[in-house]
């Protein structure tokens, strides 16, 4: 009985182990992908920043910084709207990536709820064939 108790749990933590790799391996990509995207557009919107004002300091004059005001208000809509939508997309990713562990957990719990009640069946019938036996 102990060795096929041992062999269970062995099975059970083998499987419990690749299944937390399998989840940890979607997290990982997941953040990187995140992050990835993050690091893109701060990098995209730093550049248009600079490049703003780099153009801001050579304005000598009123009519110069009438001229550049307009772009100013450009670049901050754009900077708003591209960190709104790096917002989008990086909770986009996370909640697909939360799905896919959400199925694995549902499998697992599955399999295992079908393997515990193929467990007890086969127990059972065992069991029930032993009191027939003793009693004749």
């Amino acid at each position: 009985m102990y060795p096929q108790f041992n062999e269970q749990f062995a099975n059970a933590t083998r499987q419990f182990a690749d299944t937390a790799a399998q989840i940890n391996r979607l997290t990982l990509e997941n953040a990187q992908a995140v992050l990835g995207l993050q690091l893109s557009a701060i990098e995209e919107r730093a550049d248009a920043t600079f490049s703003f004002w780099n153009e801001a300091a050579q304005v000598r004059d009123m009519d110069g910084m009438k001229a550049i005001a307009p772009k100013g208000v450009q670049l901050a809509r754009e900077n708003v709207e591209r960190a709104v939508s790096t917002g989008q997309e990086a909770f986009g990713r996370t909640l697909k990536t939360q799905e896919a562990i959400g199925e694995i957990a549902k499998s697992q719990i599955e399999a295992t709820a079908k393997a515990t009640r193929d467990n007890v069946e086969a127990n059972v019938e065992k069991a029930t064939k032993a009191t027939g036996k003793s009693s004749k």
